[in-house]
């Protein structure tokens, strides 16, 4: 199985979508705690509105986001405080279920993990694939949108 993981910083609705069509995504996995942004097109209404035109489904889990502590971790890019923090929220109930259904998901078609950082060592959608899909379950690829 392989996962891949995209983040949308510096990027436009229409480069994301471009780049998980480009790598054969068929569900997006929006893994934001709060799946809204003041970048357009990617709250979640409108995202998932696009990637339906574009013949890629879309699933809210954001019980597999970061929480607010994480998330400043991350602005400060502080990853081992971001670790501590993410290790945490995935021990919580709602976020074991929804580890559950992206297995699941992932498993039966291409599936990628959204969430805002462009480099992905500094966003816990790494953390999540490394937990989510330990190495002997899936290969890990990270897509980039848009120009560097």
């Amino acid at each position: 199985m392989r996962v891949y993981t995209i983040g949308y910083e510096g990027c436009t609705q229409a480069e994301v979508v471009a780049a998980l069509s480009a790598a054969g995504v068929r569900l997006l996995a929006d893994v934001r705690a709060v799946p809204l942004s003041r970048r357009p097109g990617f709250s979640k209404n409108k995202l998932a509105a696009g990637l339906r035109e574009a013949g890629i489904d879309y699933v809210g889990l954001k019980a597999l986001g970061t929480p607010p502590e994480g998330r400043e971790a991350a602005r400060k890019h502080d990853h081992a405080r971001l670790a501590q923090v993410y290790a945490g929220q995935l021990e919580l109930p709602e976020a074991m279920a929804q580890m559950a259904q992206l297995r699941s998901l992932a498993a039966e078609r291409p599936t990628a993990l959204l969430c805002f950082e462009r480099d992905p060592a500094g966003c816990h959608r790494s953390l999540l694939a490394k937990a989510a899909m330990p190495e002997a379950e899936a290969e890990v690829v990270d897509l980039f949108a848009g120009s560097e």
